[in-house]
């Protein structure tokens, strides 16, 4: 793998995956949420901006989501890396495919109701961003990080409402980058003779 690209809505467990891609293939891992959470942070431009649309439950501009994955690409010009949550929608992926050459695709194929499910579990001790599952990693007390004994939250974007928005906003937005995404895979996986791969 040289540059690549891991896809599907938040909380498909895209994070996870791409920590253990990243680990077995030494690879750089990008991710457009993190860079964003960083920039909300530090009060950036763009991260002031984010946080806005995001409140509303809405998905990041082209413009703002391609000028901040670029500038951290530039960063990476010597390693092979992967990109997670990143291209969205058919700008974005036209801006990156004009930059780099991708070389592999990836796409969760998780159900929308199975992601809402995880994510409106979701809390979180706002110092640190562990994060606490309610259904399967529950703190031992509820309500309180087991580490600091801080009162748990659940982020803006993890509330029931703003994620059923954001499921809805992301399928929107990145229906028209599939063709795209399959013309791609054409060009990179061999034609396969299904006669000759029939065993009898």
């Amino acid at each position: 793998v040289g540059s690549g690209l891991i896809m599907q809505a938040l909380g498909s467990g895209k994070g996870t995956v791409s920590s253990r891609i990243t680990q077995h293939f030494e690879l750089k891992h990008l991710s457009s949420g993190d860079l964003l959470r960083d920039n909300m942070l530090r009060g950036t431009e763009t991260g002031v901006l984010a946080k806005a649309f995001i409140d509303q439950g809405k998905l990041i501009p082209d413009d703002v989501m391609t000028r901040l994955a670029l500038h951290e690409l530039k960063n990476l010009a010597q390693y092979s890396w992967l990109f997670d949550d990143f291209p969205r929608t058919l700008p974005q992926a036209e801006a990156l495919d004009k930059a780099y050459q991708i070389d592999t695709v990836i796409n969760l194929n998780v159900p929308f109701e199975v992601i809402k499910q995880r994510l409106t579990a979701r809390w979180i001790p706002p110092a640190s961003g562990r994060v606490y599952n309610m259904e399967f990693d529950p703190p031992q007390t509820v309500g309180i990080d087991d580490v600091t004994g801080e009162p748990l939250i659940q982020r803006e974007d993890d509330r029931p409402q703003t994620v059923i928005k954001r499921l809805k906003a992301y399928e929107a937005q990145t229906k028209p980058i599939w063709p795209q995404v399959y013309s791609f895979l054409q060009t990179k996986v061999p034609q396969t003779n299904q006669k000759a791969s029939v065993t009898p």
